[in-house]
């Protein structure tokens, strides 16, 4: 029996392997989850479906761009096709032009600005709403996002997407709120630098990904490291836990340089 045996869960967010919301999925599926992934265009079905025979079990693969209403509309009913209730929902999205990473953070122009907030922070309140009937079908359950410690402090490069986390963390609390009446619980793990697609982008991650001895732990931390942080998180084991921040970063996020 694993943390999260006959749990139903929908991971939102899977780009490649080196995603950290596969390496979430990979936990859960060794947890016993049965699992749904979604992907944003044709273009990356493929590879999602190369991914999923590594998954005990398989998955459930189902488009969605959380940027267009129609998509977002119809995830529940192609969920409920094969699914009559969803335990567990992670959001691991998030999107800007790279032009919008780089420069002055004051120079982001305003659509630039409004689409990072659209794929990276709306997309966590509109993907709650809509799976909330599922959610409610099983009784309650778990929401889990992916947030960065670039939505507290400054990290140079990481301009727009820092303020987009920090308005994510913020809805997190909001939505811990409105949602714990359906015993629904909403969180968040930070995760320390790690090569990933998104992160490419991202000349401040790189960097830290090259000082492990600025951690207390002094070494990075690994895909599954988020996964297994993400599995006790949405397990009944923490049943009492909503509305927060789990840091996983070898100790990073409370050093002063």
């Amino acid at each position: 029996m694993g943390l999260l045996t006959g749990k139903r869960a929908l991971v939102a967010g899977v780009a490649n392997k080196r995603s950290i919301a596969w390496g979430i999925a990979r936990c859960f599926a060794e947890e016993g989850a049965e699992l749904a992934i979604t992907y944003q265009h044709e273009r990356f079905r493929e590879n999602i479906e190369k991914l999923v025979p590594e998954l005990p079990g398989g998955a459930i693969v189902l488009p969605l761009d959380v940027a267009d209403d129609a998509s977002l509309t119809a995830l529940p009913a192609l969920l409920g096709e094969r699914w009559e209730k969803l335990d567990i929902l992670v959001h691991s999205i998030a999107f800007a032009r790279t032009e919008d990473l780089q420069g002055r953070f004051s120079d982001v122009p305003r659509d630039g600005y409004a689409l990072a907030q659209d794929v990276g922070a709306y997309s966590l309140v509109a993907l709650s709403r809509v799976l909330l009937p599922l959610m409610q079908a099983a009784g309650g359950g778990s929401v889990l996002t992916m947030t960065y410690l670039g939505g507290e402090r400054v990290m140079p490069s990481y301009n727009v997407m820092g303020v987009v986390k920090a308005a994510l963390e913020s809805a997190v609390r909001y939505l811990a709120y409105d949602l714990g009446s359906d015993n629904v619980r909403v969180n968040a793990i930070s995760a320390g630098p790690l090569r990933t697609l998104a992160s490419s982008a991202v000349k401040a991650a790189t960097a830290l990904r090259d000082v492990p001895e600025r951690t207390p732990l002094r070494r990075n931390i690994a895909l599954e490291d988020v996964g297994r942080a993400a599995a006790f998180l949405c397990s009944d084991w923490a049943q009492n836990i909503t509305g927060q921040v789990l840091f996983v970063d070898a100790g990073f996020h409370i050093m002063g340089i």
